[in-house]
């Protein structure tokens, strides 16, 4: 929940210094971009610090299609890669030329995440973090998605 409120209220924030005559936020997809960019701030630091990461590293599933089974290790390594991916995702997202290819780029990474949260929801005991029920999670998730899709076809200035 807390990345959804990051989106929402850094959103929100945004725009009103926008309306308030700051020309860098000054539409919503320039609003939604540092929206975004606080989400990932706040989903990439989760990336590295316990126990979140230890939870997220339990939900990568065992077994991917393009790797077949993967080591615990290798886990823990994709937990980094996409935690470093997405802490310079949002770095991208406040840069202006680098705004609509970084909120492209984010999103189809968050389409490639989405495979642990089915795998979280399908495990008997979820990590205590990871207890949001797959549909909720689904219906965030197209959220997300869809703030980035806003910022990749709209956040070009």
């Amino acid at each position: 929940m807390a990345p959804l409120i990051a989106l929402v209220l850094g959103t929100l924030a945004a725009r009103l210094v926008g309306a308030l005559g700051v020309d860098y936020v000054d539409s919503w997809p320039s609003a939604v971009a540092v929206g975004l960019a606080m989400m990932f701030v706040v989903t990439g630091i989760a990336h590295f610090v316990n126990p979140l990461r230890r939870d997220l590293i339990a939900i990568v599933p065992p077994r991917l299609p393009a790797l077949g089974p993967i080591a615990p290790h290798v886990r823990a390594m994709l937990v980094t890669a996409t935690g470093v991916a997405e802490l310079l995702g949002a770095v991208g997202l406040l840069y202006p030329p680098t705004r609509a290819a970084a909120a492209v780029a984010l999103g189809v990474l968050m389409v490639a995440m989405f495979p642990a949260n089915v795998y979280a929801s399908r495990m008997p005991s979820p990590p205590k973090s990871m207890t949001t029920r797959l549909p909720l999670r689904t219906v965030e998730q197209f959220v997300f998605v869809g703030a980035a899709l806003v910022v990749g076809l709209g956040g070009v200035q």
